[in-house]
């Protein structure tokens, strides 16, 4: 059984998209015409996100409850300035809303995959069989699961998940996870564009993130090397490779559960605040991010 809600979330406006007007004498009625022909192709094109919920389960023959999940996703619409949705573009700024809104959101298609549900309901279909087999307890069911919230500026969409997944073993398997998306390019974009040294920037986001590790360590009576793996700042120097999301306040960077620490620990998240952060990113940077130019 598979369902579909819609929840609103959060909007935000795009960069007026605007097309040229032609250099023509024409008379004063047919001009207005033009006029208005021209704003009408000039109106502003913007976005909104919601949170659209998919489920899906499914049962053994003799009804016993086998897999089950839910994802809860962010979708992008293109909207003309009236507030209604482009479904079909009728200018060239509506296409350009549309190829970027389909860029975003083919990003989470994959997560509807009927693919994977299958692939988890044979596997507990399996499990239930070897059980009843064996004169096991059923703990089931299977289940998957995805929390999403998203942030949007004029020219930012970031979204913060969490993934679940429990298929039987000692507990659950949890995953954080982050996508931020440029309205303007329509791309997931690499945090390193918003500097204006990548490197330079990567390397003290680094340092202000172990420094925060530490004193987590010392907060829980241990040194870094003991509370986190041993290998902890090797890990922590990818930090851009792991969930990295934006909000009203800043910057977090998330370790999910044994990426950095054993399971016990539960996953690790570090916060960089707008004030750390501002000066250290370009013009393109605080555009993008919706802060103040300085």
């Amino acid at each position: 059984m598979k369902k579909l809600i819609v929840l609103p979330l959060v909007l935000g406006l795009l960069t007026a998209c605007t097309a040229g007007t032609a250099n023509i004498t024409v008379p004063a009625a047919e001009s207005r015409a033009v006029r208005q022909n021209e704003e009408e192709k000039e109106a502003p094109c913007y976005y909104t996100v919601d949170m659209v919920v998919w489920t899906d389960s499914a049962q053994a023959e003799d009804g016993t409850p086998l897999a089950e999940c839910r994802y809860q996703l962010p979708e992008l619409t293109a909207r003309r300035s009236d507030g209604t949705p482009v479904l079909e573009a009728g200018t060239e700024a509506e296409a350009r809303a549309l190829e970027i809104a389909g860029a975003f959101n083919g990003r989470f298609e994959e997560w509807v995959s009927a693919r994977e549900f299958q692939e988890l309901t044979d596997m507990a279909r399996e499990d239930l069989k070897w059980r009843r087999e064996e004169g096991v307890d059923w703990f089931g069911p299977y289940a998957l699961g995805l929390t999403s919230s998203a942030y949007q500026t004029e020219h930012l969409v970031s979204v913060t998940a969490t993934y679940y997944s429990s298929t039987g073993g000692a507990h659950p398997n949890t995953a954080c996870l982050g996508w931020n998306f440029d309205l303007t390019s329509g791309t997931f974009f690499d945090l390193n564009i918003l500097a204006e040294d990548g490197a330079a920037f990567s390397a003290e986001v680094r340092e202000e993130l172990l420094r925060q590790a530490r004193a987590v360590a010392a907060e829980n009576g241990l040194p870094p090397e003991e509370f986190f793996w041993a290998d902890y700042e090797n890990i922590i120097a990818g930090w851009t490779s792991y969930a990295v999301s934006f909000d009203e306040t800043g910057m977090t960077v998330a370790f999910s559960p044994y990426e950095l620490a054993a399971y016990a620990a539960g996953p690790q998240i570090f916060h960089l605040s707008y004030d750390w952060l501002e000066s250290r990113f370009s013009g393109f940077g605080r555009e993008v991010l919706g802060l103040a130019a300085g």
